[in-house]
């Protein structure tokens, strides 16, 4: 039997726990005391009655301490912070998703903020669960209107999915189950009010649903994402002929997305009219930070601008 060596004591099994799974993540074999199967006997008395130890096979035991030691430099959490294990009980039970592997759920609510103080490298921010999140949202979203509405034109199917995973309806879905309060952010990114912002807490939405995709399979996100979005929308839509008739809007989901993603105000120009005065068309460009994004025509500004705000979604999908 390997002979282990205590790298860490505290009071705290939560602490202990922390601890323990941040070895775990950085590739060291960790067992903590009395649970563990090694029989670990203090080498001097503490005089505290700290009875809970963390040890290591003794061969890593030096790289394990200046693991530990790297980490109690970091900001120290704060009280509305969750860690892993009872801080995210009641997320847990808010989106109806237990987690087998709960260090998806704190990934998803890392901030790059957060990620950037980290001078381990041991954490890892949820743009990447973000970017997967997006594809899963929009893929069950899709499916529900090939089911539920089959007989909508892709136009009105468009309208609808843009609403649906607009950064603002995503954002109110994040108010809605608290991720505000869950988040993991910098220092900064907590003065300026990150709690709240509506990028941030879309994004967060976003990768919740993947981190549920990747938990538990596409069949649990695909329930979490009916349930929370689906469902509300179809029971305040009031039919397919209420849906069809719906004014979704184009220029506003384009403009949330480019807000949510740090990106300026969407400009539109008319680049060129043809036709008599009773039947002009129109073309229509839109700028995101100067450059044209998309052109479109139609018979009156309004329209021509949004159909190009309809294709500028789709490269900012």
């Amino acid at each position: 039997m390997i002979e282990p060596e205590i790298v860490f004591r505290t009071r705290s099994a939560v602490e202990a726990s922390i601890v323990r799974g941040l070895l775990e993540a950085h590739g060291f074999e960790a067992m903590v005391s009395p649970d563990s199967v090694w029989t670990i006997v203090p080498s001097s008395s503490t005089g505290g009655g700290d009875d809970i130890a963390v040890a290591v096979p003794a061969a890593v035991a030096g790289a394990a301490r200046r693991l530990v030691e790297s980490r109690r430099d970091l900001p120290a959490p704060r009280g509305d912070e969750p860690s892993q294990g009872e801080g995210f009980a009641a997320l847990e039970a808010r989106i109806a998703h237990r987690f087998l592997d709960r260090t998806l759920l704190e990934h998803a609510l890392t901030h790059r903020s957060r990620a950037h103080e980290d001078v381990t490298g041991g954490v890892v921010d949820n743009e990447s669960l973000e970017f997967l999140g997006d594809a899963v949202v929009g893929l069950v979203i899709a499916e529900a209107l090939y089911r539920d509405y089959p007989d909508l034109d892709e136009g009105a199917k468009s309208k609808i999915r843009a609403s649906l995973v607009s950064a603002g309806r995503l954002a109110r879905l994040g108010e809605a189950l608290g991720l505000g309060e869950h988040l993991l952010l910098g220092r900064g990114e907590e003065k300026t009010g990150g709690r709240r912002k509506t990028a941030l807490l879309a994004d967060a939405c976003e990768a919740i649903v993947a981190a549920i995709y990747l938990d538990a399979g596409l069949e649990a996100a695909a329930q979490f994402v009916q349930r929370e979005l689906w469902d509300p929308f179809k029971t305040a839509g009031g039919g397919a002929a209420a849906v069809s008739a719906s004014a979704f809007d184009f220029k506003s989901a384009l403009q949330e997305r480019l807000q949510a993603r740090g990106l300026g105000l969407p400009e539109y120009r008319v680049a060129a009219e043809s036709g008599p005065e009773h039947d002009k068309m129109f073309e229509v460009e839109v700028r995101v930070n100067g450059d044209v994004a998309a052109t479109a025509t139609g018979k009156s500004k309004k329209d021509a601008e949004q159909q190009a705000a309809q294709r500028a979604l789709q490269a900012f999908a």
